[in-house]
């Protein structure tokens, strides 16, 4: 018989190889584009994008009512059949675009996942995941990972708690490295975002050739965007805390007027931007003003400096506008299965639709307009669109029994305990999709036989075990024999159906369905020729494309050469024989 070579091992002695210097490419002064503006607006589905560039019944008098969006169209090519990562998490729908890789590869699969080679931090997260021991050089006990604000020194300040920060300025230095997980292996040593991340990103082939980067977004968690080349490959890191409490922002006026310096919702839940409307689009103004001090050879905060070559952001209002409700000014959301938006949603999307121009605007002022690439997409949509399928568990169909805790119930040694649901911490990865990683995987069968036995209780649609999940990802358990991260099953829910529970949402994302998966993504440039694109592609195609339209190698991504990944289809980038 054959020997079979475990595919993490195979990973792993690759990933080596590839991580040789990387040398300038020849074609690097050639291209006509020096600038990509990258832009997340999370949640922003295919049809959001069409409803507001083209017009709807019953919005705006039936007239387009993003007309910056729809001004970028006119020298796009838009992908409407675009789909993010599985699972749809902002953690590695975010990687994805950035590293052209899959979850496989990058071993991301949510902010909150697992891993069997890991212990637990040495101090308690500020979201409650419990400090564990970890014995250098003994084998790891596993343990829930965690990539979001509760890494932060303190977590209910916009700057993070960094030591010495500005108001809305922490970062990289916001990060306590006692809250991460550590890694045995390496002397129990905390393994930070980059490192966590198997494969390398734009952020390091751009800036070994010689380019200028940064990002801006929610988490200073999120300067994972480096992946494994490390954090000195950013040049201009911006991440004030979406979750930290919220103040007034002297000084800050959103794009359409409206004075931040004092809260303008302050009758709203003040212990994260995300529970208000108004007060979410003052929280990513902040972000927009980073890109504009960017785009004018700034850094994020107004030093001097250069325009980046690869720099852009996420948006968060359109995400807060399709999941909110909020007490007074009530639902966010879709009135329909077509995607017609209620005011709340509408107004999110205005608000972007503003900033945008204004990024726009500014490119052009600056000169920098045709030599910039714009791409338009988004971490993850958002499930369901139709608001009449929502249901919560606790929910109208179920009995409030998800996944995780019926296992926990019902097999009480299966759950590992910082994924149990019923102990203390932050618990199992559940949103519309259940991540399930077990103590043992002989514990797989009988989980999977609960699970079919109470179909109709949960709510489940699909579960992934076994060879469904070896094949898409890789076969979960210990190295080198399988990947740590891989979970044992994953659980999809039938359209609608949330773990959360909450009674404040009307939708949540990170599952498979087409409304969590299919987003817009948009590729505009004065020298292109616009058009629509029909045939499936995925976000993470956006990577080794902005590396084409740079005139460097898209073949230094590892996801490119280990998965395959292409560039985006019927897109003309060779701009240099323009």
């Amino acid at each position: 018989m054959r020997s079979l070579i475990p595919a993490v091992s195979v990973l792993y002695a690759l990933l080596s190889v590839g991580a040789v210097a990387q040398d300038r490419d020849s074609d690097w002064e050639k291209s006509q584009i020096k600038h990509v503006l990258l832009i997340s607006i999370d949640g922003m589905h295919a049809v959001d994008y069409k409803n507001c560039t083209e017009g709807i019944a019953g919005v705006n008098g039936g007239k387009p009512y993003c007309p910056n969006l729809a001004a970028l169209g006119t020298t796009g090519v838009n992908y409407v059949a675009a789909n993010t990562s599985k699972p749809s998490d902002s953690f590695p729908g975010l990687m994805n675009i950035v590293s052209g890789a899959t979850p496989r590869l990058m071993g991301v699969y949510y902010d909150v996942a697992y891993d069997r080679s890991l212990d637990g931090p040495a101090v308690t997260t500020g979201n409650g995941n419990p400090a564990a021991p970890c014995m250098a050089g003994k084998a790891p006990t596993g343990y829930t990972t965690e990539y979001e604000e509760g890494l932060d020194i303190d977590q209910t300040k916009v700057n993070g708690g960094a030591p010495g920060a500005s108001l809305t300025d922490g970062g990289i230095a916001s990060l306590d490295p006692t809250k991460m997980d550590r890694d045995p292996a390496k002397g129990c040593a905390p393994v930070y975002p980059w490192q966590f991340v198997r494969t390398n990103t734009i952020y390091g082939v751009i800036h070994k050739a010689g380019g200028y980067t940064a990002w801006s977004d929610k988490h200073p968690a999120y300067s994972s965007v480096a992946g494994r080349d490390g954090v000195g490959v950013l040049d201009d890191y911006y991440s004030p805390e979406i979750n930290s409490n919220v103040i007034g922002l002297p000084g800050v006026m959103t794009p359409s007027g409206i004075s931040c310096s004092s809260i303008p919702d302050a009758s709203a839940d003040l212990t994260a931007w995300t529970n208000s409307f108004q007060n979410i689009q003052c929280y990513d103004t902040l972000k927009v003003n980073a890109i504009l001090n960017e785009i004018d050879g700034k850094t994020h905060s107004g030093k001097h400096a250069k325009t980046p070559t690869i720099f852009g952001m996420n948006f968060q209002a359109v995400s807060v506008g399709q999941k909110l409700i909020e007490s007074g000014p009530g639902k966010g959301g879709y009135l329909d299965a077509a995607g017609t938006p209620t005011g709340n949603l509408l107004s999110e999307i205005e608000f972007v639709d503003d900033a945008i121009g204004q990024m726009t605007m500014r490119l052009k002022d600056r000169g920098l307009y045709e030599s910039t690439l714009v791409i338009i997409t988004s971490k993850h949509g958002q499930s369901p669109i139709d608001p009449n399928a929502y249901d919560a568990v606790p929910g109208k169909t179920s009995n409030g029994l998800s996944p995780a805790t019926l296992i926990s119930n019902q097999l009480h040694a299966a759950m590992p305990p910082s994924e149990d649901p019923n102990a203390s911490g932050i618990g199992s990865t559940e949103d519309d999709v259940s991540l399930l990683w077990l103590t043992n995987p002989s514990y797989t069968d009988a989980a999977v036989s609960l699970l079919e036995a109470n179909r109709a209780a949960t709510g489940i649609g699909q579960i992934y075990y076994g060879p469904s999940v070896a094949l898409n990802y890789d076969t979960p358990g210990w190295a080198p024999n399988g990947d740590p991260r891989t979970p044992d099953i994953i659980v999809t829910p039938n359209v609608g159906v949330t773990y959360t529970g909450s009674n404040k949402k009307l939708m949540e994302h990170g599952g498979f369905s087409h409304d969590d998966t299919n987003v817009m993504l948009l590729v505009s440039n004065p020298a292109l020729v616009p058009h629509t694109v029909y045939s499936e592609v995925g976000t993470l195609q956006v990577a080794p494309s902005i590396l084409k339209a740079l005139g460097l190698d898209p073949s230094k991504l590892d996801g490119v050469r280990l998965e395959g990944t292409g560039v985006l289809p019927d897109l003309n980038l060779n701009f240099n024989e323009r």
